[in-house]
């Protein structure tokens, strides 16, 4: 019937029987939209990583929408607006930040923007589908921050930070740890406390991941990590350059108030949650430290148990004057 507001398109008739038309939609959705941009103006195409600026442009310039957003091979992203800011203001490297289009700003933002900038990042904007494809659907808050794979240090280089400090070592080392919040929390005590450097093995071991950054709040710009392809031959290079080898495990030979080795060089070896210390680790420790709990808890996480015995650690340090 003519006028009627509901009509969607005329009727066609074929071999299945009448059908109705779209009404134009369809070839609406064929219009042309423009021409096409130039390579170099889109950030997807070769031609545009090809020049001197990653998406974004250099200088912190903002770059074009979308397909800027994309997760280089060996890169991970901070997420989060808390996390990115933390990092920024550590100066940990990177190499890109992504910001959702059409965000609601605040000051974090705000600062991040203005940090970026000074650091003459380039700042792409993305659609909220692709900050979640980039961040593997973490919690960004619109904002991501590219960093290339982590840098680790040498064992080496760990014994040096406290030989410029003239302090006696004070390490962490993680025995088969691979929940990166426990580590994450862990760079936190270990910059709270005073450490000079944790150490992981490359097997069976949590490494320096985005989810790592954002759990240790800045502490990962500050602590120092190297990873070693076997944790118990470092031990024992450790133990022959007179650092003492304290295990931190339930069935300890000392508590963690009795901590008479704190003093010297350390290594304080944390186990994983549940199994422990691993056998060798634990032969080779010079004492085997527990906390002692007057409650009903059987065990403690991992990165608690690890606070605690550097806070002790700390406790015996200060009063000797060692820290």
């Amino acid at each position: 019937m003519a006028g009627n507001s509901t009509r969607r398109g005329a009727m066609r008739k074929g071999k299945k029987g009448a059908t109705v038309g779209s009404g134009g939609v369809r070839r609406r959705a064929l219009e042309g939209k423009g021409p096409t941009p130039k390579a170099e103006d889109r950030t997807y195409h070769k031609a545009y990583k090809g020049g001197s600026a990653a998406p974004g442009g250099a200088g912190g310039r903002r770059g074009p929408a979308g397909k800027g957003a994309r997760k280089l091979p060996g890169s991970d992203q901070v997420a989060g607006r808390n996390a990115v800011l933390e990092a920024l203001q550590e100066n940990v490297p990177a190499t890109q930040l992504t910001v959702m289009v059409r965000m609601d700003s605040d000051e974090r933002v705000g600062e991040i923007m203005r940090l970026a900038t000074a650091r003459g990042l380039p700042i792409a904007e993305a659609p909220r589908t692709d900050l979640d494809r980039i961040t593997d659907h973490a919690v960004h808050q619109g904002v991501a921050l590219t960093i290339p794979p982590y840098q680790y240090a040498e064992v080496d280089d760990l014994l040096s930070i406290a030989a410029d400090r003239f302090e006696p070592p004070l390490l962490v080392a993680l025995d088969g740890i691979t929940d990166p919040r426990n580590l994450g929390a862990i760079l936190r005590s270990a910059d709270a406390f005073g450490a000079h450097g944790v150490i992981l093995p490359e097997r069976r071991s949590v490494s320096m991941t985005a989810s790592v950054w954002k759990v240790a709040a800045g502490a990962a710009g500050r602590v120092r990590v190297a990873q070693v392809t076997n944790l118990n031959r470092t031990l024992t290079a450790l133990k022959e350059e007179g650092v003492f080898v304290l295990g931190l495990d339930a069935d300890g030979d000392v508590t963690s108030r009795e901590l008479e080795l704190g003093t010297q060089p350390t290594a304080l070896v944390v186990g994983a949650e549940g199994k422990g210390l691993s056998r060798l680790t634990r032969e080779l420790s010079d004492q085997v430290v527990s906390i002692p709990m007057g409650g009903r808890a059987e065990s403690l996480n991992a990165s608690v148990a690890a606070a605690i015995a550097l806070y002790e650690l700390s406790g015996v340090r200060t009063r000797q004057g060692l820290g």
